[in-house]
């Protein structure tokens, strides 16, 4: 095992649905968990927005991807989308 490969081990990934696509070389990524509330307990969604880097802009809108965690590559950008999951349907 190289030590390029050790190092993504140890970084934070997460799948989520990308929900916009217009920046250039980058996507926003909607990640969608479910926790129970604290105090009475039911199942809740909980969303959060995360940018990510796409340096060949080839994720659209609707598709599934998985990020990364990485260094900060902007100011609020310091996620890289790694694989795709899921092609968005075209309806």
């Amino acid at each position: 095992m190289s030590e390029a490969q050790a190092q993504v081990k140890n970084t934070r990934t997460l799948v989520g649905r990308v929900v916009s696509d217009k920046r250039a070389k980058t996507v926003t990524v909607l990640v969608e968990r479910r926790a129970k509330h604290e105090l009475y307990g039911k199942i809740v969604a909980r969303s959060r927005k995360y940018h990510a880097h796409d340096e060949k802009g080839e994720y659209k809108m609707g598709d599934v991807v998985e990020i990364s965690e990485g260094r900060p590559i902007s100011k609020t950008k310091s996620w890289v989308v790694t694989r795709l999951v899921e092609k968005a349907e075209i309806v």
